[in-house]
């Protein structure tokens, strides 16, 4: 099995929302993330999809977009990103989802020996002080979160993020510090979009930091782990 991770598909099947207005990375969506996801992920394979799923703004208006992820080959762990607001209750939308489709809230997955944790996250430095209640609300939900993968057994553990667990300059914020703790084989977030890789921080405390915005990686999921 391989896992692979890639956010911000920003699917909009019900109202038609062109992407291109973002800039010139986004030529050909949604067409080619349908296309970049089938040229690499197989049937066995999982796939991390950590926000900004769709444009809808409630969840029948998402569906259609959720089962054109569900027929993609792979298996699929969701986040919920800062513009999913269709996203419901986690209940209610666990219990439309299709089979092999995953979301998390508060909790984290097992599957195959890989533990999958984490949270939306939000911007950093907070800048207002709803901002900071915000925040320290999704510092709580990471903390249930990586809690609930105790007494699982598990080989491997990725951690995703929408947002980048770091600030503006790279620093540590409390959500990295706290994920770097649990030892993860990787840390994945999206949500920069028209920015150079490269520039980004690479790794913290040895541990790899991998950007899996759709535009960023060309619509081509990113191989995170072979297990």
């Amino acid at each position: 099995m391989r896992v692979y991770a890639i956010a911000d598909p920003h699917l909009s099947r019900v109202h038609p929302k062109p992407m291109t207005v973002f800039g010139p990375g986004w030529q050909g969506h949604p067409e080619a993330f349908f296309r970049g996801w089938r040229a690499v992920v197989e049937e066995g394979d999982l796939v991390l999809v950590p926000g900004d799923i769709s444009w809808a703004m409630r969840l029948p208006e998402a569906i259609p977009d959720l089962l054109d992820l569900a027929a993609l080959p792979g298996r699929k762990v969701l986040l919920k990103g800062n513009h999913d607001y269709w996203w419901p209750s986690i209940s209610r939308l666990r219990a439309v989802l299709p089979p092999g489709m995953y979301a998390l809230q508060n909790d984290a997955l097992v599957l195959d020996g890989v533990a999958v944790a984490g949270t939306r996250g939000w911007q950093y430095p907070p800048p207002t002080p709803e901002d900071e209640k915000v925040f320290a609300r999704e510092v709580e939900r990471l903390r249930l979160s990586l809690k609930d993968l105790e007494g699982k057994a598990f080989q491997y553990l990725v951690v995703a993020f929408h947002f980048p667990p770091f600030g503006p300059g790279g620093e540590a914020t409390p959500l990295l510090e706290m994920a770097a703790e649990a030892r993860p084989q990787a840390i994945v977030y999206g949500h920069l979009h028209g920015v150079d890789p490269a520039k980004l921080p690479q790794s913290y405390q040895g541990i790899p930091l991998h950007l899996v915005a759709a535009d960023a990686l060309g619509f081509r999921p990113k191989r995170i782990l072979d297990v």
